[in-house]
C-alpha cells in the first residue's frame, strides 16, 4: 500500500480528484475548533446494520444542515440541527478555497482507536451524481485508506493531520471505497468534519 506523503496536494488517480490541504487551518485555529466541537455538540450513538447483525456505532456522530432534509446511511436515518456560527465559519472558508457550495455537515468523533469507520463510498443518492465531499481533520492523526473497486494496484494510505483538509471531487464516490481502520495504539481522540451538500434525490 502506498503512503502518501503529506507535502504532496494535488492526486489525480484513475477516476477520482483528492485535494489535500495539510494547513488549512492553524494550530491555534484547530484546538480552538477541536475543544469547543467536542464540548458543545450533541452527539448520537446510533445502531448501524450490516449483514443482518445490528450493533452500536464505532464512533458517535452528529449532522447539521440549512434544511430539515435528512440524510441516511447504512439504515440510519439523521435530520439536521442547525449549523452553528463556528461551523458556518468554517463551512465559508472551505467553499472560499473548494468554489464548492455546502449545506450539510456530517461530524464524527473518533473517541480512540478502537473507534472506526469501514470500508464505504459516500454515494447515497440525497448526494447526487459526482458529489464533493470536503473533510475537515481535528484532534490526532488517523490514516484514511482508500482503494479502488476494480483496480486492485489502487490502494493508498494519507495521514490526515490536526487542521488538515481532504476534498474528494469526481467520481471518487462511484470507482472507490475509503476507511479509517482501527488501531490498538493508545491514541487520543479525532473529529471529522465532513462538508457535503445534499440534493432533490
Amino acid at each position: 500500500m502506498e503512503l502518501f506523503s503529506n507535502e504532496n496536494q494535488y492526486f489525480n488517480l484513475p477516476n477520482a480528484e483528492l485535494i489535500y490541504v495539510p494547513s488549512f487551518l492553524s494550530s491555534h485555529e484547530a484546538d480552538q475548533y477541536f475543544n469547543s466541537i467536542s464540548e458543545t455538540t450533541n452527539w448520537r450513538h446510533d445502531d448501524i446494520t450490516v449483514f443482518g447483525k445490528t450493533y452500536k456505532q464505532p464512533r458517535l456522530t452528529a449532522l447539521f444542515g440549512e434544511s430539515n432534509k435528512p440524510y441516511g446511511y447504512s439504515n440510519i436515518t439523521m435530520y439536521p440541527e442547525e449549523f452553528t456560527k463556528e461551523l458556518e465559519t468554517i463551512k465559508e472558508k472551505i467553499e472560499a478555497l473548494s468554489h464548492v457550495s455546502f449545506n450539510t455537515v456530517l461530524v464524527n468523533l473518533y473517541r480512540d482507536g478502537n473507534d472506526s469507520n469501514g470500508w464505504h463510498a459516500d454515494n447515497e443518492k440525497e448526494l447526487g451524481q459526482n458529489p464533493v465531499i470536503a473533510s475537515l481533520s481535528l484532534g490526532q492523526s488517523r490514516p484514511f485508506h482508500f482503494k479502488h473497486r476494480t483496480i486492485k494496484e489502487e490502494r493508498h494510505k494519507l495521514l490526515l493531520d490536526h487542521g488538515s483538509l481532504l476534498i474528494m471531487k469526481g467520481e471518487m464516490q462511484h470507482y472507490w471505497l475509503h476507511q479509517i481502520a482501527k488501531t490498538k495504539r493508545k491514541i487520543s481522540p479525532r473529529i471529522n468534519l465532513t462538508f457535503r451538500k445534499l440534493v432533490d434525490a
